[in-house]
């Protein structure tokens, strides 16, 4: 048979080939419309895990260790002594008078340890109640003789400057300011001559009441974006302003931004505390001595919000009270203010002044 007879044979068998061919796809087709979507199964995603661990003067969550023995630090704030070194990193700062009208911090460390601290500055005996409330190490360079023995008569576990001056290991003098405002804590060497000296350089601390996320956002009382005090007018004078986008306190000392010397950071807290109680000059110093037992009026400011508060001292600790009950901090660092009754602190610390 030749070709030609061949072809239209072939053709028509290619023909039906090709039909067969689409008549399967259609049929392929079909059925896949039919089968119905296939469900994702959803992907659980395991929950982090709560941190076991809390910073007691913080409220912060940690998975770290909290066993370091908070260590509180006498630091200066006369004019020649600012900006300041590692205020920032303090978890709480006591400001107080401490001769006249200059204020002076202790501030307390314990969640994180900074470089330096300073300058450090001589004790008084209130600074060193307050630390040994803490039951801290109280930090200081230099004392008057019959100060100094007071504290050492009261059992506070202490380390004075005066015995390291300038040994570069636990103080150093620097020279781009004079004595007495001078001297520096290096601070991760502490716990190093602390223990040598047979103090307990770690120790379980109980948590200060801190309240939980969802009771910050419940915060109630009156707006306090701005909080001026006057411990003496032009001379000391503290400002808190409040900045939003944050949600923390901008420090000023005589209308002078607080900030680090090294960084030039601001100073950022999460909570004001103002407390009302005696003083008492007892010296041609002006030395004072201070009520920190009795209880007062105070002033608890977070998030932008004032509440009148009391003071109560707990077990050495002064703690805020609302109704009887305690007010809970908000987790972060807090600045603490201690001002005499007279005037008080309703004329001497007022709220959105200017605004």
């Amino acid at each position: 048979m030749n070709k030609a007879k061949w072809l239209p044979l072939m053709l028509i068998l290619m023909m039906i080939v090709l039909a067969a061919c689409k008549d399967e796809e259609a049929s392929n087709d079909t059925e896949e419309k039919n089968q119905p979507e296939p469900v994702e199964e959803p992907v659980e995603v395991p929950e982090e895990p709560e941190p076991k661990n809390t910073y007691p003067l913080t409220g912060i969550k940690t998975d770290d260790p909290v066993n370091n023995r908070i260590v509180g630090v006498m630091v200066n704030n006369h004019s020649a002594a600012r900006p300041q070194s590692g205020l920032s990193q303090a978890d709480i700062v006591y400001e107080i008078l401490a001769e006249g009208a200059i204020t002076r911090f202790v501030a307390f460390f314990q969640s994180e340890t900074p470089e330096v601290v300073g300058p450090v500055r001589s004790a008084r005996e209130y600074y060193a109640d307050i630390a040994q409330g803490m039951d801290a190490i109280y930090v200081y360079h230099g004392a008057a003789t019959h100060i100094e023995q007071l504290i050492i008569n009261k059992g506070v576990d202490l380390l004075s400057g005066a015995i390291y001056d300038n040994d570069q290991f636990l103080f150093k003098r620097e020279d781009f300011r004079v004595a007495p405002h001078n001297s520096y804590l290096i601070y991760p060497n502490l716990y190093e001559v602390a223990e040598g000296k047979g103090l307990a350089v770690e120790k379980e601390h109980e948590p200060l009441p801190f309240l939980t996320e969802e009771e910050v956002t419940q915060v109630d009382g009156e707006p306090a974006t701005k909080v001026h005090l006057v411990y003496r007018e032009d001379v000391e004078e503290v400002t808190y302003e409040y900045d939003e986008t944050k949600g923390q306190y901008i420090r000023f000392s005589d209308g002078e931004k607080t900030v680090e010397l090294e960084s030039e950071e601001p100073i950022l807290l999460d909570n004001i505390f103002i407390v009302e109680t005696g003083h008492e000059v007892i010296d041609s110093s002006h030395r004072r001595a201070i009520d920190l037992t009795s209880g007062g009026k105070g002033y608890l400011i977070r998030k932008g919000i004032v509440e009148e508060v009391e003071w109560k001292n707990v077990d050495g600790k002064i703690l805020p009270f609302k109704d009887g009950q305690p007010a809970k901090l908000v987790p972060g660092k807090t600045w603490v203010n201690i001002m005499p009754t007279s005037p008080g602190i309703s004329e001497s610390v007022q709220f959105n002044e200017g605004q």
